[in-house]
């Protein structure tokens, strides 16, 4: 199948693609990568959906391109295989809002409340709570906890504020985290994207800061409601398929455009703000990648006994919902025992 991006790429993504083969290697991308790593990767999809295919995998290695705390979830959930992380420089803003001593503190604080933390955190931090969750299922599991039961949510602000408004918990108690991406979307955006498209649906994910004050304004009735979609990542990537507009706005980080276009190529979509770029995931290249399969570096490992606290927390994400189902890359299909 002909790769999406351009052919400058494709010397170096069939280099690729022939060691990962002779490594016995996957490699997994997540929707916010730079388009040419998307289109080497075996497997593109958000990050919990990425570390169930890691566990299911029956290739010896995996090449995450994606961010530290996602490849750590894998090396939780896949501890017999080799996972390798392109460039030890991809972090997460969002995840380093809190760490392990901080999450402890703040339990002390509230002695015995349920800790619910998004998966953009460490290993220590899901190691030290109850729960995690994407923001696909961030209702259901707090749903799922007796009404009675206080509860600490972590680290994302505005998930946090929108799991709360929806869920109605007045015993909910939300960390001050935020990501830098999704912070950078605000209602002013949103405004200027709509005027210029009036036709088109808006799709926001959570996570962005614009999502609460958004909400708020449709129920409100300040916003017409029609056409507004609060969606996960993976929601985003379905709702297109299943709805009869052919223009979306996207409230995001602008990687998963690619994605939306090459599985809808006869609509169109805007990002609400062209800026919203991570950083961290962008620091992933082609080269990079090729340079991890070949010097098999860098190896991400979980220490067991942080292994095995933080695989309880995911294991029950996964137990209560949430499905994220993957996109197979473009050339998936041609390579076949992944």
């Amino acid at each position: 199948m002909v790769n999406t991006t351009d052919n400058r790429y494709a010397g170096l993504q069939e280099e690729i693609r022939h060691l990962a083969r002779e490594r016995n290697a996957v490699i997994i991308a997540h929707n916010y990568e730079r388009a040419e790593v998307q289109d080497v990767a075996d497997f593109v999809g958000d990050s919990l959906g990425l570390s169930r295919e890691a566990a299911k995998t029956k290739a010896d290695v995996i090449v995450f391109c994606g961010v530290h705390f996602m490849a750590e979830t894998a090396a939780v959930l896949s501890p017999q295989k080799t996972v390798l992380l392109p460039d030890l420089a991809a972090g997460c803003s969002l995840a380093a809002t809190i760490n392990a001593a901080e999450l402890r503190e703040w339990k002390a604080e509230h002695p015995g409340a349920v800790v619910v933390s998004y998966v953009n955190t460490t290993a220590e931090v899901k190691a030290e709570s109850d729960y995690c969750c994407t923001s696909g299922n961030a209702v259901e599991i707090v749903n799922s906890i007796p009404l009675d039961q206080e509860i600490l949510f972590l680290p994302d602000m505005f998930l946090g504020a929108h799991v709360r408004r929806i869920s109605g918990r007045k015993n909910m108690h939300v960390w001050m985290g935020e990501c830098h991406v999704h912070a950078g979307i605000d209602p002013e955006d949103i405004r200027l994207q709509r005027a210029a498209h009036p036709g088109a649906e808006f799709l926001i994910h959570p996570e962005c800061g614009c999502a609460t004050s958004v909400v708020e304004a449709v129920s409100a009735g300040d916003i017409d409601p029609v056409g507004v979609q609060i969606l996960s990542t993976e929601g985003m990537i379905k709702r297109p398929k299943n709805s009869p507009n052919d223009e979306f706005i996207v409230a995001t980080e602008v990687g998963i455009l690619h994605r939306l276009r090459r599985e809808n190529p006869t609509k169109t979509f805007y990002p609400a703000n062209p800026d919203a770029v991570c950083a961290f995931m962008k620091v992933t290249t082609l080269p990079k990648v090729l340079s991890s399969l070949q010097r098999m570096e860098h190896r991400i490992t979980v220490p067991p006994e942080i292994a095995e606290r933080a695989r309880r927390a995911i294991e029950r994400m996964v137990a209560i919902g949430g499905q994220t189902p993957l996109s197979p890359a473009p050339e998936a299909a041609e390579d076949p025992g992944e």
